[in-house]
């Protein structure tokens, strides 16, 4: 027999084989109250009695029961029993092949917005920012705060930023070993599920977890990282749970014997272990919080052979006077230790939830319609209808994972909206799988052990989805992939069921089960290894979004943005144009084509686009800088100033914002403002190069060349690679005629951009003031020939000809 080790092992010996006999004997209609009663005080005053063990075990085996020394309840299954480490680096195996292509891609969607631009990862960032910013770096009380608390999560990839900085590659390195340990650690979990009478379902569950293709947005894309956090914790929770129940099992049978008292030693110690789990889990990402469901699931349904589940759902079908057998036969102190327990869960979950208000301000967080158009509808019962179409749209993805895109928003996903639409045809389907998984579940007698693994797959696969059903609060989101990494486990339990079923039935041959599983894991690697190849670029990723979901605006609009970044603006003004045919109020798509048609001139277009984006969202900061910057070039400064001003009230941190309004105060003629603009935008942003150049340039032209050389020397401490600093530091310093200080600035800034002709034409303006004249009459030459036309070095190298007398050669 295949054992599990470590946290999953057969935890309840023999005193779950005399539960399982109980259980058994309550399905015998002719057994009494009295007899079930007398049988319940029997076996608890023998709890060591390998007389009654004996009894179980063959009451088990008669009966085809759990717990049979003799078969296993999934011998049926058409696979081989491999022993725990086997079983685990097979299963941690099939992790690594599917996703291993990953590991050249790109940071691509909202990888830029977590990782590339977010502060929080950088080591010059105060660690405590961590823990009052979003997943996203911006600060958990501003009203556009997405509210997506995962402090532990950003300090990962803080972590991989230390080590290996924006370098791709080591973040997928990491997504990828979470996934296998994830995958590994729900072998774990499934041992706990199906029991150790059944190591083959157990392996075969946890190898389609680890190669279910649903789990490519997780583990591809680097973000995903919060849900292969996440689902560890959950599961170290879980385990840690199972290992409680057991030590609180154990206890009470010792205190009868006089070993121990009370709820103490490690059940103790595991419960904690739970609530600690719990919590990091849930700071890697707000599902975590789901844990505490799971446990009260295991607790019900598997625990002490199930007789808790049993007993409820007696009760609930009115079988009354079985209901109350069955609650007589259950062991002695388990109820009191069941309700300690659910206890602790309940003041843990009302903690935790009171912690994350707390933090987020006690607010909500904002969402568009255009993020989760479904919730925005008056009327409750088409809002239901939607949200239920959705819930079959997820679980179609997790039966038939063909269909994957990167977003589901935005017209991917039309609003049901009358009672003519055909997609609502799904709805009956789902209802009915549901109601029949159900019917199964609560079917007893000698095939409980089947129908515990029923109920106990329902529980992994709704309960871990719950925050994304949009039951208890709005989401931002209409489907999300990642949000079902969890869920898959409970599908993976339903499926392997069932193929036991079909096996034990003998419908259908055990061959014919063997080559269909076989097939199916090797059509999920080989998808999994299609759908990471499309996360390698944002490209790939959004094109590949096109074929799912053509009428998704947002698909077109970041189609526009690759072209736009590659230089390509026919391309991204031609996708733009249809993100905004799609979806007429997409606000973000008319500030980028804005910005286009802005450098492209068309000033009155880009002015009536960026106009209607801050009319349809007040608060977008960016739209209302880009909306200045069209005014200013329209000459209309006292509007560009208030809609400058405007978007510092919506984003105080806004550096670039500051940058623009130095340059309006520059051209009003008020230098004192646009220094003081540009100054603060350099605090805020060091590295803002232009700002710094802009600071050197007023300054020497007001010949104010001390406080330029000042400012230059601070810009350079963040930049000394910044060739613009260099160059004009350079010109201020020949100005003082300190020539060698100004010859090693010019120099730097020829060897860090050797191609511009200007740094080389100054060059040689200073070696002419400084009388080197074949230095100078090279630096002219090497100008020219990288521009011809520069006027000013023909003009020199003329005049230096002349001087020389060289001219006539």
């Amino acid at each position: 027999m295949m054992v599990c080790g470590g946290w999953c092992g057969s935890w309840d010996g023999e005193q779950q084989q005399q539960q399982q006999q109980q259980q058994l004997q309550q399905h015998d209609r002719d057994v009494t109250a009295k007899g079930l009663a007398s049988a319940n005080k029997t076996n608890h005053n023998n709890v060591n009695s390998s007389a009654n063990v004996s009894a179980a075990s063959s009451s088990a085996a008669t009966s085809g029961g759990v717990g049979a020394a003799t078969t296993s309840w999934d011998q049926d299954v058409p696979a081989p029993e491999l022993p725990y480490p086997a079983a685990a680096l097979l299963v941690g195996v099939c992790a690594c092949v599917c996703f291993v292509n990953s590991l050249p891609g790109d940071f691509v969607f909202d990888d830029s917005e977590a990782i590339v631009n977010n502060n929080d990862i950088r080591s010059d960032t105060p660690l405590a920012n961590l823990f009052h910013n979003d997943f996203w770096g911006t600060r958990l009380t501003h009203p556009s705060s997405h509210k997506s608390y995962r402090p532990l999560t950003v300090l990962s990839f803080r972590l991989n930023y230390a080590w290996g900085g924006l370098t791709p590659l080591s973040y997928h390195a990491v997504n990828i070993a979470l996934h296998s340990l994830v995958s590994v650690m729900s072998l774990r979990i499934f041992y706990v599920v199906f029991g150790s009478c059944a190591p083959r379902a157990a392996v075969l569950s946890a190898v389609l977890f680890a190669t279910h293709p649903i789990h490519t947005e997780a583990v591809s894309g680097i973000v995903g990282r919060a849900d292969l956090l996440c689902a560890l914790f959950v599961f170290i929770a879980f385990l840690s749970y199972v290992r409680a129940v057991r030590s609180m099992t154990e206890e009470n049978a010792n205190r009868k014997l006089g070993c121990s008292r009370g709820w103490c030693g490690q059940s103790l110690l595991y419960m904690l272990m739970t609530t600690a789990a719990t919590a990091t889990a849930m700071l890697c990402k707000e599902v975590g919080i789901t844990a505490l469901g799971l446990c009260s699931a295991y607790d019900i349904l598997l625990a002490h052979g199930g007789l808790i589940g049993h007993t409820v759902i007696l009760f609930i079908m009115g079988h009354n006077q079985r209901a109350v057998a069955s609650w007589r036969s259950l062991p002695g102190g388990s109820v009191r230790g069941a309700m300690c327990r659910h206890l602790t869960l309940a003041v843990t979950g009302l903690a935790l939830l009171a912690g994350r208000w707390v933090v987020m301000g006690s607010t909500v967080p904002r969402f568009m319609k255009v993020d989760n158009p479904a919730s925005f509808i008056d009327s409750v019962l088409f809002r239901s209808l939607n949200y239920q179409y959705t819930y079959s749209m997820n679980a179609l993805l997790l039966l038939l994972p063909i269909w994957l895109c990167f977003d589901w928003s935005m017209g991917c996903v039309p609003v049901i909206v009358n009672f003519g639409d055909l997609r609502l045809l799904l709805l009956p389907l789902l209802w009915f799988a549901f109601i029949m998984l159900l019917r199964r579940g609560v079917t007893q007698g000698r095939t409980a052990h089947t129908s515990r693994c029923v109920l106990m797959g329902l529980a992994l696969g709704i309960v871990p989805f719950l925050p994304a059903s949009n039951v208890f609060f709005r989401v931002g989101f209409v489907i999300a992939e990642r949000v079902l990494y969890l869920p898959a486990a409970g599908f993976c339990v339903l499926v392997v069921t069932g193929m036991r079923e079909l096996a034990t039935a003998g419908h259908v041959s055990k061959r014919v089960i063997q080559v269909g599983y076989v097939f199916l894991v090797v059509v999920f690697v080989l998808r999994c290894q299609q759908r990471s190849r499309d996360w390698l670029t944002e490209r790939q990723l959004f094109s590949s979004g096109l074929h799912v979901c053509p009428l998704n605006a947002k698909v077109h609009y970041n189609m526009g943005k690759v072209a736009a970044d590659s230089g390509d603006v026919v391309e991204a003004v031609r996708r733009y144009r249809e993100a905004l045919r799609l979806n007429a109020d997409y606000d973000q798509a008319m500030n980028n084509l804005a910005n286009i048609l802005k450098d492209q001139g068309h000033l009155d277009e880009a002015l009536h686009l960026l106009q209607q984006a801050t009319s349809l969202r007040s608060d977008f900061a960016a739209a209302w800088m880009n909306l200045g910057i069209v005014q200013a070039s329209l000459g209309h400064h006292s509007a560009a100033e208030t809609s400058y001003l405007t978007a510092l009230t919506h984003r105080a941190v806004y550096p670039d914002c500051l940058y623009n309004l130095g340059n309006l105060y520059l051209e009003k003629g008020d230098h004192k403002a646009a220094l003081a603009t540009w100054t603060n935008a350099t605090t805020i942003k060091p590295g803002l190069a232009v700002a710094w150049t802009n600071m050197l340039i007023l300054l020497d032209s007001q010949g104010h060349y001390e406080p330029a050389i000042d400012v230059a020397h601070k810009a350079l401490r963040h930049l000394p690679n910044e060739p613009a600093l260099h160059f004009n530091l350079a010109n201020t310093l020949g100005k003082l005629s300190r020539y060698q200080e100004s010859e090693s600035h010019f120099l730097l800034a020829t060897n860090l951009d050797p191609t511009n002709a200007n740094y080389w034409a100054n060059l040689g303006v200073l070696y002419h003031r400084w009388r080197k004249y074949d230095r100078a009459q090279q630096a002219y030459v090497r100008a020219l020939s990288l521009n011809p036309g520069l006027r000013s070095a023909q003009d020199n190298l003329s005049m230096l000809l002349k001087v020389t007398g060289k001219l006539s050669r």
